[in-house]
């Protein structure tokens, strides 16, 4: 009985290894109680591939190569010593939902996977806690006041506190209930500030450093009027970045969302209805020391030494992708605007901060294009490596993280080497080849599901190459969700080892006040 059952296993062992061999596609199940059977279904030994291992490292197929990267590591670590300097500039970079998947995924987009972004290459790294006052995934408003503003709040409020509801006209009224970004806190101790962004620059993310509102879609007056009615006194996100206490005084602002800033009838694709062009009033700010650009040419020309306050808007909505540009798209990248912020607020002998997003990471995911959703990842990191470049470790604090995740998944024993936009290696149980790359929901549903038939569609026949591939998503939504899993932070300068460990998001504004000697936090140069 013992040799029977024995042979049997045997038997069926080789059976399952034959079949991943040929990848004949699906595989004899399991019974429930063979665990080992279960075990082989998980880590499969697939075929050997086909497309030759041309990102491996020479002498990765030695012990010495591993073991001497190793020790490179530790005695990189042992050399480190803790910067307590004062930061005079501080430097906050946020990729909108960068998550850690998108982070790995990206790093293929270099020339493998054994490659560094940018601020991958950061000496200290942590992990930070996304969830809301009121969500457990949350979105890019209320995460703008956790890591801005170090108090986290409601989905959907910016720049309010945990007692604001979504929407709530009386209560994101209440000055009480304000909360106001390190932005202000460095205006305060007369140091330049800034915000620079891929999106509209009235978006959630930017408006974290310098909106109070119960709504992150209030980005003009009609979007207030039609909400709460036009007697409130709500002022709405572009009033505010042109006129409120922090707004006015920004020193440099870029991005798109123009439509936001002036009305229908002086403007074809302005969205305003009250008469108002804050283009207009930006440049009648300050008499002539105020400048507005709209195009790269523009920026890259200037003589900024002229000039107190930068303002540019390339787009009416938000900056075009990064693939959508090319030799003649009058558009910066966010690489370039990052010099020249910094550029431009060096010249206060205080120091600065600003805060720079690559915002359209998060929108691609919305929308299932993973090729540009990478591609924004790798233009983000250019500007980080640009900011680097420009500044020295030694008095400049600079700070990488994202706000939330996505659900996006990266998945399936591909073999190194291999197209990170491609199909995995073996077919599943329908044989139909699956992607390395897919998302949890997501517009992209239909492409890939044929609901009359029941059955998924051969995603290697929708995906093409084109920039604007759709990849696969389980189960239909118009706009694929955030993902709830904590986000990294990578930093270095003075006080950059502070940024280790897994912490709240909003302990992020307080680490770099901290460091900085900004707000009423604690602070390095009145620690005892």
């Amino acid at each position: 009985m013992w040799l029977s059952s024995n042979v049997r296993q045997l038997a069926l062992g080789l059976a399952i290894s034959l079949l991943l061999v040929q990848n004949i596609g699906a595989l004899p199940k399991c019974s429930a109680n063979d665990e080992e059977c279960k075990d082989r279904r998980m880590h499969p030994d697939f075929p050997a591939s086909k497309i030759p291992l041309s990102r491996a490292m020479a002498g990765e197929d030695t012990n010495d190569y591993w073991r001497n990267l190793s020790k490179d590591f530790i005695q990189k670590k042992l050399s480190s010593t803790f910067n307590e300097k004062r930061a005079k500039n501080v430097i906050m970079f946020l990729g909108d939902g960068m998550g850690l998947t998108t982070v790995a995924a990206a790093r293929n987009l270099l020339g493998g996977e054994e490659k560094q972004l940018s601020f991958n290459e950061f000496p200290y790294t942590g992990l930070s806690k996304t969830y809301s006052v009121d969500k457990i995934v949350p979105d890019s408003a209320c995460t703008a006041t956790a890591y801005l503003c170090g108090v986290k709040a409601q989905e959907g409020t910016i720049g309010v506190n945990g007692d604001v509801e979504y929407g709530d006209c009386e209560k994101g009224q209440d000055k009480e209930k304000w909360v106001y970004s390190i932005a202000k806190w460095a205006q305060d101790v007369g140091k330049s500030t800034g915000v620079v962004t891929t999106t509209r620059i009235t978006h959630a993310s930017p408006s974290g450093v310098y909106a109070h509102i119960a709504h992150r879609d209030w980005e003009n007056d009609q979007e207030v009027k039609t909400a709460c009615g036009s007697d409130k006194g709500i002022e709405d996100i572009a009033y505010q970045l042109i006129n409120g206490e922090v707004g006015s005084k920004l020193n440099f602002v870029m991005g798109g969302g123009k439509k936001h800033f002036i009305d229908s009838r002086l403007y074809a694709n302005g969205r305003r209805g009250d008469g108002l062009n804050l283009v207009d009033q930006f440049k009648n700010q300050d008499g002539s020391r105020n400048l507005y650009v709209e195009t790269r040419d523009e920026l890259m020309s200037a003589d900024l030494k002229n000039y107190d306050r930068v303002f540019g808007l390339y787009q009416d909505d938000h900056m075009l992708y990064h693939l959508e540009t090319d030799e003649t798209t009058n558009q910066p990248t966010l690489e370039e605007m990052t010099s020249k912020a910094i550029e431009f607020l060096s010249k206060n002998d205080e120091g600065y901060f600003i805060f720079i997003e690559g915002g359209r990471i998060d929108l691609a995911h919305h929308q299932n294009f993973a090729r540009i959703a990478l591609d924004e990842t790798v233009e983000f990191s250019k500007a980080i490596a640009a900011a680097r470049e420009l500044t020295s470790e030694d008095d400049t604090l600079i700070v990488v993280t994202a706000d939330h995740s996505h659900s996006f998944s990266y998945n399936g024993y591909p073999k190194r080497g291999n197209d990170i936009f491609g199909q995995t290696p073996a077919n599943p149980d329908d044989r139909k080849p699956y992607m390395t790359l897919s998302y949890a929901n997501g517009p992209s549903y239909d492409r890939f599901f044929d609901v009359e038939k029941s059955e998924r569609v051969d995603p290697t026949t929708v995906i093409t190459g084109d920039r604007y591939d759709r990849f696969p998503a389980a189960w239909p939504l118009e706009d694929e969700t955030h993902g709830g899993e904590d986000v990294g932070v990578y930093a270095s300068g003075p006080w950059s080892h502070l940024f280790t460990g897994v912490y709240e998001q909003n302990a992020i504004p307080h680490m770099m006040g901290y460091a900085s000697c900004l707000g009423s936090g604690l602070k390095m140069c009145t620690r005892k």
